[in-house]
């Protein structure tokens, strides 16, 4: 009877040290990227780019919104929504390549603007 108490104290103490000895801990696997690559890893399969995904939206409330949602920490998600609200704030231009457009004053083929008629009095 002494060793079967003993066998299940044995038993119950290793069910014990296993249960509490071996919990996994959770990885941020997007710990230490930059916010474009967040991006990139997380947003573009719907996203083509990040320009106007912040339109009317503050920051706080994008990042509330990423941190619930889509990122596994609070600092992927800042950094994420401050990204996104930079991209919005970018100048629409297309770079310039080819040939230069005509100012609106003046045609293309270097003539002088045509001006509208005179004032009628």
């Amino acid at each position: 009877m002494r060793t079967h108490k003993r066998r299940c104290g044995v038993i119950a103490l290793g069910m014990l040290a296993m249960l509490t000895g071996t919990a996994a801990r959770a990885q941020n696997l997007d710990q230490g990227k930059s916010a474009a690559a967040l991006f990139a890893n997380g947003c573009t399969a719907c996203h083509k780019s990040p320009r106007g995904l912040a339109r009317g939206r503050i920051r706080l409330q994008l990042f509330m919104f990423l941190k619930e949602h889509y990122s596994a920490g609070s600092d992927e998600a800042w950094a994420l929504s401050s990204y996104l609200e930079d991209a919005g704030d970018a100048p629409h231009t297309r770079p310039r390549t080819g040939v230069p457009k005509a100012s609106h004053r003046a045609r293309h083929d270097g003539d002088p603007a045509v001006r509208p008629p005179a004032p009628v009095r």
